[in-house]
């Protein structure tokens, strides 16, 4: 590898892990400083969406279990250019420890069309029922910095917690673990979600979340699954 190049990888990994609480360092912007092409290449095949509470987008599940994570503004984007069964290539920084990549481009194989990060659009929030439900585990969900936010169950519903109550209850996140919930569900056609407010063993033995509720920011705007936005320029 010549040093141009190790000096511009080290500067694309140091960019998107340094910059924590602010926009993606190297989304695809127009004029954007960082290039996707230079970071590492994932190949999988799609197998289902993640899905935030409000239903958006915000990642990938591949056959073989890996996590990819985009923000959740790419949600019609991605569903129109990325489908379950689809093969795909991905770049982005890949976790250490988890099967997890923070995504900068994800490409459909079989067409060459791309998702990449072009900043976040406001648009308005969606809401939907508080139900319960049980499930066996199968794998858990995790946010860009890998950690845990939720769960998949055997019937591919996801299970969204805000990570402190994820690690308070992580006994309960288990693989193989069976699970009731309860919170606001939304089912619609990319999947179902559910925005846990309450969790246990069984429909009747279920402790509730501490606290109030975080609000709600807009579509793509700041919540309790990832960093605040940052402020707009001044201009």
């Amino acid at each position: 590898m010549t040093m141009a190049r190790r000096r511009a990888l080290a500067c694309a990994v140091l960019a998107a892990t340094s910059i924590g609480a602010g926009t993606d360092a190297y989304s695809q912007a127009p004029g954007a400083v960082w290039d996707s092409s230079q970071l590492p290449e994932s190949l999988g095949r799609v197998k289902q969406y993640t899905l935030t509470p409000r239903g958006d987008v915000d990642g990938l599940i591949l056959a073989d279990g890996t996590e990819v994570k985009l923000p959740p503004h790419l949600s019609t984007q991605g569903v129109y250019t990325i489908r379950p069964g689809d093969e795909v290539s991905i770049r982005g920084i890949r976790a250490r420890a988890i099967p997890l990549v923070d995504a900068a481009s994800v490409t459909n194989v079989a067409t060459g069309r791309s998702v990449a990060d072009n900043g976040p659009p406001r648009g308005p929030d969606r809401g939907g029922m508080q139900q319960a439900i049980s499930g066996r585990i199968v794998a858990a969900l995790h946010g860009k910095r890998g950690e845990v936010n939720g769960a998949l169950l055997d019937d591919g519903t996801q299970l969204r917690l805000p990570p402190p109550e994820a690690e308070r209850f992580a006994d309960r996140l288990l693989p193989g673990q069976m699970v009731s919930v309860r919170g606001e569900m939304l089912d619609i056609a990319l999947g179902r979600v559910v925005d846990v407010q309450a969790i246990g063993a069984s429909a009747g033995q279920m402790t509730e979340f501490d606290g109030p509720r975080p609000p709600r920011g807009p579509k793509g705007g700041p919540d309790r699954f990832g960093p605040p936005l940052p402020p707009p320029p001044p201009g």
